[in-house]
């Protein structure tokens, strides 16, 4: 993977990048709730699907307690690079969600947070997170809310549009692709998941500046990584120095709503 480096610090891979920056500005927030919507107790094992540098699973570590075990999975090795250096508690995986290496009925939940738009195959990844649940187990799924309820992204993904065309938008709108309840649900009758329940859960993102959100960006290989060059993300910071300015404070931090909507169900037998 291509390193960067912020503020004159020595270069950082994108997942140290992304643990760094994107974990306090937006992801922080959302442990604690998907692993309140699995209703995780003390003593339950969990496995958290797609965890990159595992902050959901160290929510989840926090509720299942002591006598609790819980395991992270996901395909990329730098993600779990950094997620292994934060504890060892946790049991780190490097697997893909449509073939989740453990046999049926092996967790009492299974959690995901904004991992299922980018899965190859998402009804199967859903059916595979039920399979491992024991009956009674319960699933938590978060993904994006709608762009159109995420004023700062969805001016930065018209931003890119009039700067570099829908291509290179698009690819940023891709976290963005799942946040419809009636898509949801469809997905959940696809994957064989009765009784779904979807709910929507009000976040906000926060970076210190404009130019941090783009820099962030820019390190993200699931968006912009790879797509724009220096001379690129150079006029894109400008501007959006510009578009981004009803979202700006007094203090030169960004700050916006980003809803998620949280799938639910449990496992009956």
């Amino acid at each position: 993977m291509t390193a960067y480096s912020l503020a004159g610090e020595p270069p950082k891979s994108p997942a140290e990048i992304y643990d760094a920056l994107f974990v306090p500005a937006l992801f922080q927030q959302w442990g604690a709730i998907v692993a309140g919507e699995a209703r995780i107790e003390p003593g339950d094992r969990v496995i958290d699907v797609a965890c990159g540098t595992g902050v959901l699973a160290l929510a989840a570590l926090d509720c299942a307690g002591p006598t609790g075990r819980v395991t992270g999975l996901d395909p990329n090795p730098d993600m779990l690079g950094v997620a292994r250096r934060k504890t060892t508690r946790i049991e780190w995986h490097d697997g893909r969600a449509e073939e989740l290496p453990f046999p049926d009925r092996t967790f009492d939940a299974t959690v995901s947070q904004f991992g299922l738009m980018f899965f190859t195959d998402r009804a199967r990844a859903l059916r595979e997170m039920m399979r491992v649940l024991k009956p009674g187990g319960r699933l938590a799924v978060a993904v994006c809310g709608s762009l159109a309820r995420s004023p700062g992204y969805a001016a930065l993904a018209t931003l890119l549009e009039r700067l570099f065309g829908e291509r290179i938008a698009d690819a940023f709108r891709a976290p963005f692709v799942l946040g419809d309840r009636e898509l949801l649900k469809s997905l959940c009758v696809e994957a064989g998941i009765a009784h779904a329940g979807i709910k929507q859960h009000g976040g906000k993102v926060r970076f210190a500046s404009i130019a941090s959100l783009i820099s962030t960006e820019r390190a993200c290989v699931w968006t912009l990584g790879g797509l724009l060059d220096d001379a690129q993300f150079t006029r894109l910071i400008k501007e959006a120095e510009k578009a981004l300015q009803p979202c700006r404070g007094a203090d030169g931090s960004v700050v916006f709503d980003m809803p998620a909507l949280i799938i639910t169900a449990s496992r009956d037998k």
